[in-house]
């Protein structure tokens, strides 16, 4: 099996194509959730403790020189991406237990669900069976 009939079938055998809509979504919603930290849950937070920019908040390290830019920590940015992080976790775990809670639920339906009616062949071959005993 050559290099491309390998890849045809990792390409349409496996799991490719959802991993590939994951990512897709992923960042999608990635880009979703840094704009809601950034523009809608930092803005209030910062106006609450005085007015405070997270972005604008960094350790300078090295003053700009010339045509060298300063050099500094960006904590504000750091505290942004946190919080970002923690929301789109907890979005992933209320989506994962949803998706758990559906399958228990599933779960517990299929097991109290009744066996399905025998088919007619599987009657009539009870019957021929039942016969066959009886006249023995």
């Amino acid at each position: 099996m050559g290099m491309l009939d390998e890849f045809k079938d990792f390409a349409l055998k496996s799991n490719f194509l959802d991993m590939a809509t994951g990512i897709v979504i992923g960042a999608a919603v990635g880009t979703v959730v840094k704009s809601l930290v950034s523009d809608i849950v930092m803005p209030p937070i910062g106006m609450l403790m005085g007015g405070v920019d997270f972005s604008d908040i960094k350790i300078t390290l090295a003053e700009a020189v010339g045509d060298t830019e300063a050099v500094a920590i960006n904590i504000g940015t750091f505290i942004n991406n946190i919080i970002t992080f923690l929301i789109i976790m907890a979005a992933i775990f209320m989506i994962i237990k949803g998706f758990n809670a559906m399958k228990a639920k599933m779960a517990e339906e299929e097991a109290a669900a009744p066996p399905p009616e025998p088919s007619e062949d599987v009657l009539l071959l009870r019957e021929i069976r039942d016969s066959l005993k009886a006249n023995g």
